[in-house]
């Protein structure tokens, strides 16, 4: 179901499952913050703070949160709202709360995400004292190089040691990442202002491709595409590589996984088939394509079928019978060729 409301509203699995539990909890098990909700008292968001943090607990825990929340919903910020809630669990169901704390300790992982001009989001869902204990060390280091480095900011220099310790791996390397950038040749010389493609983020600007190009650690590679449609035609290896094979130039073609909504780096997924190789899917890059593990498991599930358009693209049909076509996105718009001149010269 979270799949298919993620298709029908194109957003994505996260958001739809958001919004998937968030009814049901209302309807279902949360009478009066969804009167408040239909008063105007809250909005959607407000009331999800609710759902969210009573989404474990009984529905006798729930219905006690719910009614304890009943006067504390109104004229509250979200923060406030969540407090309250998380006040109300613990007092209603200590023992529980307790082993549902235990279970979420051994969730902690680290996140991306994804903003606008050029910047991403990467975050730790770590235990509270470890965050807080990382956050303090990465302050005490920032104060003490502000010192003797004032033209940047506290934060700044928070930030930049954060990135420093974290590409370092054990504290003494030289920071290096593998990165793909797919870039105009046009545009990798200057002649040209094109955005270029940072895998699994979008468009970034020529200014930082040429930056990112001119890095003495940047390995390149070759990749020739359809200059009528901008598809990839041919991947070819780096320097030190055997010639190009078929999951290279689909990993370069797609980008990220093929699945709508995600967007996950074709590096980081999967390589497979559209049409499955027990279903006698052949292994070909019209038949091939990238999806996150998730997605390359829900083609299986009952119901859910995906059929090939050619060079990566498919259709999915879902359990409820819609439809949904993708295709990988071009590495550049197409360029118009011109027109052959056959004039006789002079």
């Amino acid at each position: 179901m979270t799949e298919e409301v993620a298709l029908a509203f194109s957003v994505s699995r996260n958001q739809a499952y958001l919004l998937v539990e968030t009814s049901c909890a209302l309807v279902a098990r949360l009478p009066n913050t969804l009167a408040a909700l239909e008063k105007g008292d809250i909005d959607l968001y407000k009331a999800s703070k609710v759902s969210q943090l009573t989404r474990e607990v009984s529905d006798e825990v729930a219905a006690l949160v719910d009614a304890f929340m009943t006067k504390r919903l109104a004229d509250r910020d979200p923060t406030a709202i969540r407090k309250s809630v998380d006040h109300a669990v613990q007092k209603f169901d200590p023992d529980g709360y307790r082993e549902r704390a235990e279970r979420k300790r051994a969730l902690r992982h680290v996140s991306l995400e994804h903003e606008d001009e050029t910047m991403s989001k990467l975050s730790g869902y770590l235990p509270a004292e470890v965050a807080s204990s990382v956050y303090a060390s990465l302050s005490r280091a920032a104060k003490a190089r502000r010192h003797s480095d004032k033209s940047r900011t506290l934060d700044q220099h928070r930030a930049d040691i954060f990135a420093e310790r974290l590409l370092a791996e054990d504290g003494h390397g030289t920071p290096r990442a593998h990165i793909h950038v797919y870039v105009d040749l046009l545009t990798l010389t200057g002649a040209r202002e094109d955005p270029a493609t940072l895998a699994g983020y979008g468009p970034i600007p020529g200014w930082l491709t040429r930056e990112i190009a001119t890095d003495p650690t940047s390995t390149w590679s070759r990749l020739i595409t359809d200059p009528a449609t901008g598809q990839l035609l041919e991947a070819s290896p780096g320097t030190y590589r055997p010639p190009a094979s078929l999951a290279r130039l689909i990993t370069a073609r797609d980008q990220e996984c093929t699945h709508p909504g995600c967007h996950r780096p074709a590096a980081f997924s999967e390589i497979d088939h559209i049409t499955t190789w027990a279903s006698h899917g052949n292994t070909d890059h019209h038949n091939c394509h990238t999806a996150c593990k998730i997605h390359n498991m829900l083609k299986e599930e009952p119901g859910w079928t995906t059929d090939p358009t050619g060079n990566g693209g498919m259709t999915i049909t879902t359990p409820t019978g819609h439809t949904h076509t993708t295709t990988p996105e071009p590495l550049h718009h197409p360029r118009p060729q011109p027109p052959d001149d056959n004039t006789p010269p002079l």
